[in-house]
């Protein structure tokens, strides 16, 4: 089952331009996230120097009020282990905040709800790239999908998005 997650992961950052090298150390999910600047709303995003949607994404929280620290590395392989990140359900980025991991292309929104509402469980994420999601806009195509909550056990839908 690893082999197949190092696969999957392996695909996805090919698509974002990713390359092996050693990664900087995240916080854990579970831990609060080192804050740096005088909010409850920072993002710690590792994610590759190269990919785009990455970027995107990160400006999409920008611009809904989070203050966020991006760290730029080639391999994110040990990041999203540390993460929690379960097998096919990984993306191109991984963010942390307070205590929460969020994977790919959640929307601000639902990062909200999830600090307010603070469930039980490792963070959200929403597997691979979803076209309309936050970062992955494609003109007016939205393909639907779904936000998940995580943790050891497995997933449930914390948010759906419908598409057009």
């Amino acid at each position: 089952m690893k082999k197949i997650l190092v696969v999957l992961t392996t695909l996805l950052m090919a698509a974002c331009g990713e390359e092996a090298t050693a990664p900087a150390e995240p916080p854990s999910a579970g831990q609060p996230a080192a804050q740096v600047a005088a909010t409850d709303k920072v993002l710690e995003v590792y994610k590759s120097p190269t990919c785009g949607c990455c970027g995107a994404w990160v400006e999409h929280m920008e611009a809904n009020g989070y203050a966020v620290n991006v760290h730029e590395q080639q391999n994110l392989q040990s990041i999203k282990e540390k993460a929690g990140i379960l097998p096919g359900q990984g993306s191109c980025h991984t963010a942390f905040i307070d205590g929460y991991a969020i994977e790919g292309h959640v929307p601000a929104a639902d990062v909200d709800r999830l600090l307010e509402e603070r469930p039980e469980g490792k963070g959200l994420t929403v597997p691979g790239m979803p076209v309309g999601s936050p970062g992955m806009e494609m003109g007016d195509r939205k393909d639907a999908y779904d936000v998940l909550l995580f943790d050891e056990n497995g997933t449930e839908v914390f948010s759906h998005h419908p598409g057009n």
